[in-house]
């Protein structure tokens, strides 16, 4: 069920503390383009290196790419973007707004201000860009619309310099762009865009198996990357509301705040990309079997992430408001793995240059674990925590007097504070280590 007073704390959260923030705010914003933030760039990231390491690093058939942004006109239109690649407009002929018809609930007059629509028109989504310095002598290119072209075209490359058997994968993750006619709803719809994505290629009879068994991987990453599994409703795609290159489309739809929405895709691209490139290029990307002697053009498994919206199904999946405490603690409970910081140490008191000094070795000794180790000593502890608590910090770690030896037997201990539960144990430097460590693995 849709909650836009959530929505509404989630956008509030990722401004005051960093997180996100409006694209060129200071000369009034630029509509459907966000800037991330001193935290959530390093969110960002986490989310993004632990793909990698689940779906790349991790794996013998997987070859990592960084294709170009620009890409010239001739790809689109082998991939059938400057055709397909559109979406139905209307235009407001009163307040001049513009529409997506497909989004709008009542399609026979203006939301913003009654007035009549004018013609429906389809348009395309593509970015153009016009590359060249003389005049009447440019080139046109495009900002990619996917990011699965340059795999496609960097096909033979990488046949060529990896050898790869079959079956095996082509992976990047990087910026793709969509000139979207009513961008909405905070990082969900975007005009610049992260995308992480592969293409797993495949023999065409294995085409089943290998689309269930990359159905399961990526509900295994859901649960993974900490977004709620219970949130998470699986579409299957009618023929006639797909895209122009898939057989078989799987959508996993999530509950977001603002509604139930699209989160990640699943498509069978059959070989549809490898042979339109084959035909406009002139080019062949067949893939030669050498122990049979068989050429042929391989089938493709797509599973797509967009980085943005699992950003945003993270903070939804992971805010929290406690109000069994004495006053209300919001937090967020992200997975440690992804969690922009790791702990936090802090001093009891920061006017005790004893405490201090103290403090600064036991951060130390804990960045030894992971470099992401904050240092607090702003405010009371209580205020210090409620900081923490609200840009996901899984623990907090106070050194106190006990630490320097006022109760002998506690020297050398600090107090290790969960995040979600607000539990505190005695631990030595090392134990706090091994907590922190066994956390983020």
């Amino acid at each position: 069920m849709a909650d836009p007073s959530l929505m509404e704390k989630i956008v509030s959260l990722c401004k005051r503390r960093g997180f996100v923030f409006p694209a060129s705010e200071i000369y009034g914003g630029f509509a459907g383009v966000w800037d991330y933030g001193q935290l959530g760039s390093i969110l960002k990231r986490n989310i993004e290196n632990l793909w990698l390491n689940r779906f790349v690093y991790s794996r013998g058939d997987m070859f990592l790419l960084d294709s170009s942004i620009i890409m010239p006109e001739t790809v689109w239109q082998a991939s059938g973007h400057l055709e397909g690649f559109a979406d139905p407009m209307v235009e407001c002929m009163k307040c001049k707004h513009r529409f997506r018809v497909d989004k709008l609930e009542d399609k026979t007059k203006c939301p913003d201000c009654g007035g009549a629509f004018g013609e429906e028109k389809m348009f395309n989504l593509l970015f153009p860009v016009s590359m060249g310095a003389a005049a009447g002598g440019a080139t046109t290119g495009y900002l990619r619309g996917e990011i699965a072209q340059g795999m496609f075209v960097n096909f033979k490359n990488v046949l060529d310099s990896a050898h790869p058997r079959l079956p095996f994968g082509i992976a990047q993750s990087g910026k793709a762009f969509r000139n979207e006619i009513a961008p909405r709803n905070f990082l969900f719809r975007v005009r610049e865009f992260d995308l992480m994505e592969f293409e797993y290629f495949i023999r065409e009879k294995e085409w089943e198996e290998q689309f269930e068994y990359w159905r399961k991987e990526m509900h295994a990453w859901i649960s993974d990357v900490g977004i709620d599994a219970s949130a998470v409703h699986e579409i299957d795609i009618a023929p006639e509301d797909r895209a122009h290159y898939s057989k078989r489309t799987i959508d996993f739809y999530f509950d977001f705040p603002f509604g139930r929405d699209e989160l990640y895709g699943l498509a069978y691209r059959t070989d549809y990309d490898l042979s339109r490139h084959t035909e406009k290029s002139g080019v062949d990307l067949s893939y030669l079997d050498e122990e049979t002697g068989e050429r042929f053009i391989p089938h493709v498994i797509e599973p797509t992430f967009g980085l943005g919206r699992t950003v945003l199904a993270v903070l939804a999946s992971a805010y929290r408001e406690d109000t069994m405490s004495e006053e209300m603690r919001t937090y967020l409970a992200l997975a440690p793995k992804i969690a922009p910081v790791k702990a936090m140490v802090s001093p009891l008191l920061k006017n005790k240059p004893e405490l201090v000094v103290k403090a600064r070795e036991v951060r130390a000794q804990l960045q030894k674990v992971h470099p992401a180790i904050a240092w607090d000593d702003n405010g009371n502890i209580g205020k210090r925590y409620r900081r923490q608590d609200e840009i996901g910090t899984p623990f907090c770690i106070t050194v106190d007097f006990d630490t320097l030896g006022e109760k002998p037997e506690l020297k050398d201990t600090v107090t290790l504070r969960h995040r979600d539960s607000g539990e505190q144990e005695r631990l030595t430097v090392p134990e706090a280590a091994s907590r922190i460590r066994s956390a983020i693995q």
